[in-house]
C-alpha cells in the first residue's frame, strides 16, 4: 500500500512467483525475491520474502539479515525460530540456543513455540547434546493425542533423537505416531519405519524397467562374411553399406 500502483504491482508479481517456486525451484525462488528487494527493500514483506528465498538456498548469513530488517520494521517476532536456524546454519548452535531463552518466545503463539523447540533440539544435536535433545522435545504438545499442523514434525524430530541415542524400539514407536498424524506426507516417517523394520523395497518390473542392460549384440561382420554375401541366396536382403550401421 505504500508503493505506487504500477510498483505495488510489479512487486506483487515477483513475491507471487517466490512463493509458487520456494519448494520446488529455491534458486528461482531466490532470483524473483532479489527483484522485488531492488524495487522495493523498505517493505517489510519483500524483506521477509527474501529472506525465506535465502534461507531456502543455505544463505544463511543473507537470510539472517533479512529476517532482521524485516523484524525491525514490523517489531513482530514471528521470525525469531527462523531466525535462530540461521544461527544453527552458520555453525552458531550455542546463539540458537540462547535465543530459545530470551523473553521473545513467550510472546510466539503455540506454532511459533513448537518451531522454537524444534529449533533448540537441533541446536543440542549439533553440540552433541542428543539426550538434552530429547529432554528438550519432551513437553505437553508432544504428549498430546490432538493433531495441528506442527504435529508431524515434533513426533519425527523426537524419534530421529530417539534413534540418533540407539533407542531404536521408542523411535519406531513415535516415527508411527509421526505418520499417522502426517496426512500430507510432509515427513519420510514410512521410509524410516521401513528401515528400521528391514524392509527393502524391490523394483518388480524387472528387466522391462527404462535403464536395464539391454540385450547382447550380435558378433561384427568379418571381411571374410563380406566376400562371401554373393553365396547368400536370393531371398535375403543384399547389404547396404559395408561400412557400418549408420548412427542417427
Amino acid at each position: 500500500m505504500s508503493l505506487p500502483k504500477t510498483l505495488a504491482e510489479d512487486v506483487a508479481r515477483n513475491l507471487v512467483m517466490v512463493a509458487r517456486l520456494l519448494d520446488e525451484d529455491p534458486e528461482q525462488a531466490y532470483a524473483y525475491s532479489r527483484i522485488a528487494l531492488r524495487l522495493a527493500s523498505r517493505v517489510a514483506a519483500v524483506r521477509e520474502a527474501a529472506g525465506f528465498a535465502a534461507y531456502a538456498t543455505q544463505k544463511y548469513a543473507e537470510a539472517l539479515a533479512e529476517f532482521r530488517a524485516s523484524r525491525r520494521m514490523t517489531g513482530s517476532v514471528e521470525l525469531w525460530p527462523v531466525m535462530a536456524d540461521c544461527e544453527r546454519g552458520l555453525g552458531r548452535p550455542e546463539r540458537a540456543m540462547a535465543m530459545a531463552g530470551e523473553p521473545e518466545v513467550q510472546k510466539l503463539d503455540k506454532a511459533g513455540q513448537v518451531e522454537m523447540r524444534l529449533v533448540a533440539a537441533g541446536a543440542r544435536r549439533d553440540m552433541g547434546q542428543i539426550d538434552a535433545a530429547i529432554v528438550t522435545l519432551q513437553s505437553s504438545e508432544l504428549a498430546s493425542s490432538a493433531v495441528h499442523p506442527w504435529t508431524p514434525r515434533l513426533r519425527y524430530a523426537y524419534a530421529d533423537a530417539l534413534l540418533a541415542a540407539g533407542r531404536e524400539d521408542e523411535a519406531r514407536e513415535w516415527f508411527g505416531k509421526a505418520l499417522e498424524a502426517d496426512k500430507d506426507g510432509s515427513t519420510d516417517a514410512s521410509d524410516r519405519m521401513a528401515e528400521l523394520d528391514g524392509v527393502e523395497f524391490v523394483d518388480a518390473l524387472g528387466d522391462d524397467v527404462e535403464g536395464a542392460p539391454a540385450p547382447a549384440s550380435a558378433p561384427a561382420a568379418t571381411a571374410d562374411d563380406l566376400d562371401d554375401e554373393d553365396d547368400l541366396d536370393d531371398d535375403e536382403d543384399e547389404v547396404d553399406d559395408q561400412d557400418g550401421p549408420v548412427k542417427a
